[in-house]
């Protein structure tokens, strides 16, 4: 490799894997240098074809690489191409660009040939350590097992953190907050309540309230008061009692605990237009969803139906292809659509007849999707579910949530524990992005479910094992 001079207090080596997780990770190396060595220009082609968020990640990286390219001279390439600016925050932050125009001899261990492709990216970043000691070579990739090779051999490397929405998945927003004890005695003498339509409402004063989120519920811990924030500016906030759903259920569902309580707050108000709800196996998130929207879809008319689509990602081996239309192939995914329509369909006083009756109805209400064909549609006065929404990408969770038109509402469910993606966290998913950046919207509500409520079997076994 010919010396050239790097600009820049580090130099990052990207593996293919960032790009196609991120084709703006170009970017967000702000001031220092970025290197690709050639054999990543060759897996962005051979992964380029193809509909899947792979493959057009792959295509958005290459158009930025051409865009950069244009005009560019050989001697300027040899130099590093600066990144242009996009009005993106971090672009154009005084770094360069500098790609492999060499061939590199392999200074690899035997045991790691180099024809291998994760090999050769590793035997680059050990050539460019050796002919830049004054920088810091850092190898950037998702594969941990090359991560792990890097740092036998000597090499820093480190994960692509830029997409992480926290450090720490235990900083989500909750939804809802404790207050101390001594509340009531230090807010009192500021508070003023009324009545209206048959709600209380409360408004506060205080320090306290700067921190607090629309639609954000609060407590008391040895207290049954559970209010939700309506509207807050500065140290004001005026909050409202919740509607208690244990004594008036929806759609034959009673609320077995305060979070539950608190989603269906959020469920059943037209003020809320996005809804989501995190929690392990067995909270209830699907249940008590369906039962709210098939309360505001066939007793209210609320919406015209119910949409329900979610990721199709297998846990064991992949069955292979199915036949059937498009609601035929999604019926496989849809089992806990079906286990909890079985719980809201139980035959009471009308007998299997009206249960077959209600169970043909609700088929012509509630509309199964697959995500590969919601790009380009338009749903309105619809109630869209999103289930295992924590297998989504933030640009996959984009796509779905702004199909949404007039009159429609969005619930997304999941549990950022259970994440089958590959390259996916709890801190770089779909469900944690939209989480952190809706918590600040006056249409927007989260709720953490925390206690299980399927069976004592279900409790135990998410607990223990």
């Amino acid at each position: 490799m010919s010396k050239k001079t790097i600009h820049g207090k580090r130099l990052f080596v990207l593996d293919t894997n960032v790009l196609m997780h991120d084709p703006t990770a170009l970017f967000h190396f702000q001031e220092h240098g970025v290197f690709l060595p050639m054999v990543v220009l060759e897996e962005l082609d051979n992964h380029k074809r193809g509909p899947s968020e792979v493959a057009r990640n792959a295509r958005q990286a290459s158009r930025f690489l051409d865009e950069m390219m244009k005009g560019a001279s050989k001697e300027a390439i040899d130099k590093g191409l600066r990144f242009p600016d996009y009005n993106i925050p971090e672009k154009g932050a005084g770094g360069r660009l500098f790609f492999q125009t060499h061939i590199v001899p392999s200074n690899l261990p035997e045991s790691l040939p180099g024809d291998k492709s994760d090999n050769n990216i590793l035997s680059i970043a050990i050539a460019l350590q050796q002919e830049h000691p004054s920088k810091k070579v850092t190898l950037v990739s998702k594969d941990i097992n090359l991560r792990i090779k890097a740092a036998v051999l000597g090499v820093h490397a480190e994960d692509y953190y830029n997409d992480q929405v926290l450090e720490d998945v235990n900083l989500l927003y909750q939804g809802l907050l404790e207050l101390p004890d001594d509340f009531w005695e230090r807010y009192r003498k500021e508070m003023d309540s009324w009545h209206e339509e048959g709600r209380t409402f409360y408004k506060i004063t205080g320090p306290d309230v700067e921190s607090w989120f629309p639609n954000q519920f609060i407590s008391l811990a040895d207290d049954d008061f559970l209010a939700i924030v309506r509207e807050r500016k500065d140290q004001q906030a005026t909050i409202e009692l919740t509607r208690d759903y244990t004594r008036q259920a929806v759609w034959g569902i009673k609320p077995r605990n305060r979070e539950q309580n608190c989603a269906l707050n959020l469920l059943m108000d037209p003020s809320v237009d996005f809804v989501t709800l995190l929690g392990q196996a067995g909270t209830g998130k699907t249940l008590l969803t369906l039962a709210a929207g098939l309360a505001q879809t066939l007793d209210e008319n609320r919406y015209t139906e119910i949409i329900m689509t979610r990721a199709t990602i297998p846990v064991g081996d992949d069955i292979g292809f199915l036949p059937g239309t498009e609601e035929e192939k999604m019926t496989p995914w849809m089992g806990a659509l079906m286990d909890n329509l079985e719980v809201l369909t139980q035959p009471g006083d009308s007998g299997q007849w009206g249960r077959a009756a209600t169970n043909d109805l609700l088929q012509k209400r509630i509309r199964i999707h697959s995500l590969n064909f919601m790009r380009g549609r338009t749903f309105l006065n619809k109630f869209i579910i999103i289930d295992e929404a924590q297998n989504l990408t933030p640009k996959q969770m984009k796509t779905l949530i702004t199909r949404a038109g007039p009159g429609s509402k969005v619930i997304c469910l999941g549990n950022v524990a259970q994440i089958d993606t590959p390259y996916l966290t709890e801190t770089t998913s779909g469900l944690t992005y939209v989480v952190d950046r809706f918590k600040q919207w006056a249409h927007a509500g989260h709720i953490t479910l925390l206690r299980g409520e399927r069976s004592r079997l279900a409790d135990h076994a998410a607990e223990v094992l």
